[in-house]
């Protein structure tokens, strides 16, 4: 198609037929006639073939006019539908919102907001991977992912949420039992609970130096890889646990469990 002006020529054209006259469809874009008469003798030049038979009292499709309006028609359609569905975009959240992010977190924190995000955006809907692994957005075709800790050198976009503290707490009655320890070294002996997996990044080390179980060091007897299950362990009475404010702050707050304070956070 070489007349970079084939499609406004072509609507032209749909106008002119529709109104039976140029007149009409002068009237209907604001023109003059003869601004549309050039533009469709215009059309007719570019294909190559009369598309009009025309008189003093009124227009004719030829036959190669009747099957262009046909077509014409149809594209000028579709083109209105597509630009009214790209239009829509404008503000509207629609499609597939697809998340990953830790159970616990998942559960506290983004499924109670759902509701009031899906009721705001009802063409909206969400697939919500709740994983303790690293889930990779790129592969898994994620729109977001909410992680722990510093995000390694990536193309991705990161926004920080929030700042995480984490604290050693347990419940009072395990404290009752076993003492309550007031430095790092005062916790060999003492019954850990411990991340399963990706202890490296969540477990003991930044307390002890080094993960838990290291010999002589002490040791976990509950390893789990949820956050809730962690919190409920200790809830339990069943040793001290590692977790960050977000997960166990009610309950210090409640004072179900005990949060404890080695030297140097004092």
């Amino acid at each position: 198609m070489k007349d970079p002006r084939f499609a406004e020529h072509l609507a032209i054209y749909v106008d002119v037929v529709r109104g039976r006259s140029f007149s009409s469809a002068a009237r209907h874009r604001g023109v003059t006639p003869s601004a549309i008469v050039r533009q469709t003798d215009a059309l007719e030049h570019s294909v190559g073939v009369p598309l009009l038979v025309r008189s003093t009292r009124a227009l004719a499709m030829t036959d190669a006019g009747e099957r262009l309006f046909e077509r014409a028609q149809r594209l000028l359609d579709d083109l209105a539908d597509t630009h009214a569905e790209i239009a829509a975009f404008d503000g509207a959240v629609t499609g597939v919102l697809r998340l990953a992010c830790f159970p616990t977190f998942g559960k506290r924190y983004v499924i109670p907001t759902l509701e009031t995000v899906m009721r705001d955006h009802p063409g909206l809907t969400v697939e919500l991977d709740l994983t303790e692994r690293l889930a990779d957005p790129v592969l898994e075709r994620l729109d977001a992912v909410i992680r722990i800790g510093e995000l390694a050198d990536s193309t991705l976009i990161a926004t920080k949420l929030a700042s995480q503290n984490r604290m050693l707490v347990a419940a009072p009655a395990y404290l009752d039992r076993h003492g309550t320890p007031t430095e790092a070294k005062d916790l060999t002996g003492h019954r850990l609970i411990d991340k399963l997996h990706g202890a490296d990044l969540l477990g003991w080390t930044d307390v002890l130096g080094h993960p838990a179980g290291a010999a002589p060091g002490p040791q976990a007897v509950f390893r789990c890889d949820d956050f809730e299950a962690m919190r409920l362990a200790a809830l339990a009475g069943i040793g001290i646990a590692f977790l960050a404010d977000w997960v166990v702050g009610t309950d210090v707050r409640a004072g179900s469990l005990t949060r404890i304070p080695l030297d140097d956070e004092r």
